[in-house]
């Protein structure tokens, strides 16, 4: 009596299915990927920082030049709205962290000390002089008063946009640490996913050909991922800064009545309450700290009121041009 052969045959099929729909999935996203870059021109530049390219986007004219920082695993193009308003009245500049948009990915862990060391290496192989104002948005808070605290002589004005609190991972609840492995596995989901084109298909990228071009690909995926695991380890480098003294410091904060809407009724309030004092306390950073709630938006205030962030941008801008000696600022 032959042995039956069928349970071998079956898998063997089911490998071979497998196989062809990862090979099948990995063309699509890579045929995808190089159509959306090739019908959308990146702005601005790459420049190498030791051994990787990074991107930098700088339009405008005038010092200090502003400098604009992300949110985690988001790209340049989170800015859109405010730059082209801020280069009216001075030079600005968004840029993609490593592993992010445009960027090469980066060998180093993904704490925010790195990132500020990263992005002061972009800065002079661009030649973009300082002093600077630093504009971070959520995790670019904690890069841009890394930055502040590792290159104190640079940095002439700061923005904080709903940016975060280095103690908030101990403020807020436990039922929200959970929600935060959710988060967590979502990210990983699309991380690994992502070389299939599965996100893709899902219909989980951007529509804007822009924000498709430089986000829906595996290393900026992977990239927020690496920074989300990192987030801790940022906080805790963020905690070890110093004050900023009398620098000019803008705090924009969201709407209390606009919260997450990933949040469920029972967790928003004393989620919202704790960062309200956070968001309170990162104005006193310095004794020329000021606090705005931007009325009527969520946590992407440059999005949802990007009037709100121009203007404070543009009296950071003149508080440090008060107190700075004028002297030119190089472009790239």
């Amino acid at each position: 009596m032959q042995p039956r052969r069928w349970p071998r045959r079956t898998a063997i099929g089911l490998a071979s299915a497998a196989i062809l729909f990862a090979s099948a999935g990995a063309s699509y996203q890579c045929i995808s990927a190089a159509r959306d870059r090739g019908a959308y021109h990146m702005p601005g530049k790459l420049f190498d920082v030791g051994g990787y390219s990074m991107h930098i986007h700088c339009i405008g004219q005038g010092i200090p030049a502003v400098i604009l920082d992300s949110g985690l695993g988001d790209s340049y193009l989170s800015y859109h709205k405010v730059q082209p308003q801020i280069a009216q009245f001075a030079r600005v500049c968004s840029y993609d962290r490593a592993g992010i948009g445009y960027s090469d990915s980066s060998s180093k862990s993904r704490t925010s000390k790195i990132m500020a060391e990263e992005l002061q290496a972009l800065l002079r192989a661009a030649g973009i002089a300082p002093p600077y104002i630093l504009v971070g948005h959520s995790l670019g808070g904690y890069t841009v008063r890394l930055y502040a605290s590792l290159y104190p002589s640079q940095v002439v004005g700061m923005a904080l946009i709903d940016a975060s609190h280095p103690d908030q991972e101990n403020r807020f609840s436990p039922e929200l640490k959970n929600m935060e492995g959710t988060w967590l596995r979502e990210a990983e989901f699309l991380a690994y996913t992502m070389p299939l084109g599965i996100p893709r298909l899902m219909g989980l990228c951007d529509d804007d050909p822009a924000q498709r071009a430089a986000e829906c690909n595996w290393h900026t995926a992977r990239e927020g991922v690496a920074e989300l695991k990192a987030f801790p380890e940022s906080a805790a480098q963020t905690a070890a800064t110093s004050s900023l003294g009398d620098m000019p410091l803008a705090v924009l904060s969201h709407d209390p009545d606009k919260p997450s809407a990933e949040l469920p009724p029972d967790l928003s309030k004393p989620t919202n309450d704790a960062w309200e004092k956070m968001q309170e306390e990162l104005s006193h950073l310095s004794t020329r700290g000021t606090q705005t709630i931007a009325k009527n938006s969520a946590h992407y205030i440059q999005i949802d009121r990007f009037d709100v962030v121009i203007e404070a941008i543009r009296r950071v801008v003149e508080q440090a041009r008060a107190a700075q000696p004028a002297s030119p600022s190089k472009s790239n």
